[in-house]
């Protein structure tokens, strides 16, 4: 039997918000057919938060590992979807259910994801959440905001917490058609050495 498909990567195009300040995504042909080439071959630059992406430890330590050097395994296995769209700017232990053993939680917390603008108003992960994800076995926590922190943030904590227990971080995911449930999760980063994250190509598949 096939099993249904997720595709919870944002598309990448001049058109993607990234960050404000942060380097925009372009795309340009180097050789193309049309002119001659054999082949069409094409340059793009973005930054390695662009979109659905994977942040490494070194985004917020620089002594931790780049995106190159960290494990596989967390982005990869069965995953429980929650969602938190009334939890408020703050998602906390009360705006999550039972985890019931589930060891990747993603979190949707828009009830339209912003594709078209950058939204300043965004809804973050309360640094005790995470605590609380941790002691309940989390090795990954994923949302579809564009940080775990409040974009105004200066100290950090909830990443801060992550670093502390060792988790690993997905942000800037698509989970507007995805009901609340169980999952496979296939998120895997790209190895750039020294890099502080990366684009990711996120799915979920139905559990057999």
């Amino acid at each position: 039997m096939t099993r249904r498909i997720w595709d919870i990567s944002q598309k990448l195009s001049p058109n993607l918000p990234v960050w404000p300040g942060d380097t925009a995504f372009s795309h340009k042909l180097t050789w193309q057919m049309d002119e001659g080439s054999p082949v069409n071959v094409s340059a793009v630059t973005l930054s390695t938060h662009t979109g659905a992406h994977a942040d490494a430890p070194l985004h917020y330590s620089p002594s931790a590992l780049d995106i190159s050097e960290v494990a596989l395994e967390p982005y990869l296995g069965e995953c429980l979807v929650v969602d938190a769209r009334a939890a408020g700017d703050l998602v906390g232990v009360v705006d999550l259910p039972d985890l019931r053993g589930a060891t990747r939680v993603l979190i949707r917390t828009f009830e339209t994801f912003p594709h078209d603008s950058w939204d300043e108003g965004t809804a973050a992960i309360a640094p005790e959440t995470i605590e609380w994800l941790a002691s309940q076995g989390v090795v990954l926590v994923g949302l579809d905001g564009p940080s775990i922190d409040p974009q105004s943030s200066k100290d950090m904590l909830a990443h801060k917490a992550v670093l502390k227990h060792d988790l690993r971080i997905l942000e800037g995911l698509v989970l507007d058609d995805v009901p609340a449930g169980r999952y496979e999760l296939i998120a895997l980063p790209l190895p750039i050495v020294s890099g502080d994250a990366s684009p990711v190509r996120a799915i979920l598949r139905e559990l057999p």
